[in-house]
Formats: C-alpha cells, sequence, structure tokens
C-alpha cells in the first residue's frame, strides 16, 4: 500500500523545497545558551543564538541545572502513569500552588505541554450551545483545542475591538449560554501584544470570560514578570491563563492551566489530554520551581532584556530593516518572499548568527520573516554583532553574490 503513497509524499515534499518553504532543522552540540555550536546543518562552531525562546537566559542557569540534578536523585526520573492512577508526587502540587500565587489564579494543572493545555481547555468547558471567539492570529494549539469543542466559533481580526465587538453580539444574540473570547497575550510571529484591558471590558459588557495564552510573556512582561494581565492590570479579570513551561520559565518542556478553581476541578476530571497523558516528569517540575525562585530577584534579567531588544530594534531601524513596531524581545524582520528570507537565514550563520527564516503556513503567503528572539543572556556585543552579520547578508544578496 505504502508504495502507491510514497511518490504522492515525495512530490509535496518537492514542492515544499521548490516553493523555498522547507524547513532545515540545524543540530546543535552545546546545551541551550546565548551561543551555541552547530554540528550539523549549518556552519559548524560556535554561533549566537538569536532564534530560542530562551528570553532570560535560563535554560542553562548553573542553580536551574543543580536543581534538575538533586531532582533526580530524590524524585527519580519518570512517573510512567497519568495524575489520577499513580503519577502525581508532592512536587507537582508544590509547582501547581507556587504557579498559581505567582500568576494570581486560584488553581493551576500541570500538562505535559501548553499544546495539550490549549486542546483540553474548549472540549471540557464548552458544549454545542455555547461560542468560543477567537482572535485570527492566535496560536495553533489554541486553534485545533477549538476545533476539538462543539461550541459555535467565531473569530475576529488580529487585535481588533470593533470586531471582537460585533462577534460577541453574534453569540449574544445567537442564545449562547457561555461565551469564551481567547487571545494570545503576545502573538510570537509578530510580537504584538493584546489589548487586554479593551478586551476585559467588552467581556464584562457581554458577560463573557476571557482566556489568554500567555506563553511569550510569563516570566519578564510585566512589572514583576507576571505576563500581560499584570501589564494590562487585569490579573483579576482574566478566568483562564494557559502558558509553557518551556520558554522564559526554564526552556524545558510542560504546560499549565492557571484558572478559577471550578475550571481546574473540571478540568481535572474531563480534560482528554491530562487524563490520558504521562504526568510532568518531576525533574521539570523541580527545576521549574527554582525558575519561580530566581524569578522573584530577576529584575536585572527583565531589565537586561529589555536594553538588548531596544538596542536591536533601534540599530536594525536605522540600517533600515522592516520590523514590526513594539518593543517585545520578539523582534521579526519582515522579507516577504520565503526563499529569500532563507536564504538570508543562511547568510547570517555563514556569519556567525543562528536565526530561522519563516515562511507559510506558519506566516501568511508573502509575509515571510526572520524572527530574531532576544535574550537577557545577550551582551551588548552580542547584539551588535548581529546588526552587523543582517547589514553584510543583506549586502551579500542585494550585490547577487548567492
Amino acid at each position: 500500500m505504502f508504495d502507491s503513497v510514497r511518490a504522492d509524499l515525495q512530490a509535496t515534499l518537492d514542492e515544499i523545497r521548490s516553493a523555498g518553504l522547507h524547513k532545515p532543522e540545524r543540530v546543535i552540540g552545546t546545551p541551550q545558551s546565548a551561543k551555541v555550536a552547530v554540528t550539523a546543518g549549518g556552519r559548524p562552531g560556535e554561533v549566537l543564538n538569536f532564534c530560542a525562546n530562551n528570553y532570560l537566559g535560563l535554560a542553562d542557569h548553573p542553580e536551574v541545572v543543580a536543581a534538575a540534578h538533586e531532582a533526580l536523585d530524590r524524585w527519580g526520573y519518570g512517573m510512567a502513569s497519568v495524575r489520577f492512577i499513580c503519577g502525581t508526587q508532592e512536587v507537582h502540587k508544590e509547582l501547581e500552588a507556587r504557579l498559581s500565587a505567582f500568576l494570581g489564579q486560584e488553581d493551576t494543572i500541570l500538562y505535559s505541554s501548553c499544546f495539550d493545555a490549549n486542546g483540553g481547555v474548549f472540549e471540557t468547558l464548552l458544549g454545542a450551545e455555547d461560542a468560543v471567539i477567537s482572535d485570527a492570529l492566535n496560536h495553533a494549539s489554541i486553534i485545533d483545542g477549538i476545533r476539538l469543542s462543539k461550541a459555535r466559533r467565531f473569530r475576529y481580526a488580529n487585535r481588533d475591538l470593533a470586531d471582537l465587538e460585533q462577534r460577541l453580539k453574534e453569540a449574544t444574540e445567537g442564545g449562547a449560554r457561555r461565551k469564551l473570547i481567547v487571545t494570545d497575550g503576545v502573538f510570537s510571529m509578530d510580537g504584538y501584544v493584546a489589548p487586554l484591558a479593551e478586551i476585559c471590558d467588552l467581556a464584562d459588557r457581554y458577560d463573557a470570560m476571557v482566556m489568554v495564552d500567555d506563553s511569550h510573556a510569563v516570566g519578564f512582561v510585566g512589572p514583576g514578570g507576571r505576563g500581560t494581565p499584570e501589564l494590562h492590570g487585569v490579573m483579576d479579570r482574566v478566568d483562564i491563563i494557559t502558558g509553557t513551561l518551556g520558554k522564559a520559565l526554564g526552556g524545558a518542556s510542560g504546560g499549565y492551566v492557571a484558572a478559577r478553581a471550578e475550571i481546574v476541578a473540571l478540568l481535572r476530571q474531563r480534560s482528554r489530554p491530562y487524563l490520558f497523558s504521562n504526568t510532568l516528569a518531576p525533574v521539570i517540575a523541580a527545576a521549574s520551581l527554582k525558575v519561580l525562585d530566581l524569578l522573584e530577584s530577576a529584575g536585572d534579567l527583565r531589565e537586561r532584556l529589555a536594553a538588548n531588544t531596544a538596542l536591536f530594534r533601534s540599530r536594525m531601524t536605522d540600517e533600515g530593516f522592516d520590523i514590526l513596531p513594539g518593543d517585545h524581545a520578539i523582534a521579526p524582520v519582515m522579507i516577504g518572499d520565503a526563499s529569500v528570507a532563507g536564504r538570508m537565514a543562511e547568510l547570517l550563520l555563514e556569519r556567525g548568527v543562528y536565526v530561522i527564516g519563516f515562511s507559510y503556513p506558519v506566516v501568511p503567503q508573502g509575509a515571510a520573516r526572520i524572527r530574531v528572539q532576544l535574550s537577557a543572556a545577550h551582551s551588548t556585543e552580542d547584539v551588535n554583532r548581529a546588526v552587523d552579520a543582517f547589514v553584510a547578508a543583506r549586502a551579500e544578496l542585494e550585490s547577487g553574490g548567492v
């Protein structure tokens, strides 16, 4: 049977390559850090890493690594079970309590990833008589999670409050029992921040709940690093926060839903990714607790990240690059053509700067970009070297030396 399928699959792969949409996977031979050693798929040797979600530089922090070593000795390697059978340890309950306190929510439930967290919310909370109103640029995990639900689906234009209100009116007039507005806190391909205060105002007006995926914000956005609800002063008005332990919070894996107590209680009983997936490895839970300890005194890391971000955005703008506006550590350098974006990423790697060209279907057709991500682990020299490499790579592309 597969012989008849093989040719079709290969034709699809060939089309992806010919359109400049192939996504190579480079291999690194070092811990995740501001500098990494590429061992396959690129220029060998150490390069500056500007494409990781390691916003605070904690992925290889010595105290986090030490906590992980200690956890292996105390708690073992894996749970080999799901939570309600024999897959819950004290360390899991402690992490849930700490996340709840940090995020200002009543309770928290851990998942193996934020993708699973988003996949487990909608089907559990919403039925055919309910409505979910989703931002058009929400993460793929939110989109997939909504597809699992029988709720009526409404989509509003990215951060467009007038369009959101229109969708809320339609859901209300359609007799929706429950209404849930869902948005990314920070949109990962653009670095744009959702207008949460205004969204919460509309939710109050139309008796809707608010859910925020804050994966690209928790740890470093807001005065205390508590994410976009803290940034906008609406921590007590957001009903559900989903997020990841795999970005600023240590960069490993795992996700969570922090929410009203009744919501979390129901997720523990009905959420399929929670009920049918192994428990988060105890080593990750313990290391994440150490990360939360570090966040209590991480003001200098957040300040350094902000300074690096401002420097990169300012210098790149002065050099004439098209960067989407904002002040988030996600700084998309807009290219347009997918093949050009991919080629520029290759030229940058040759110059010692590791970045990735993003193209369809990750971003819309014709909107290819290089998404640069700053880290507190980068030095001022690192940032300036990256900008200089962009300038040199663009010059080579424009000269036809490719």
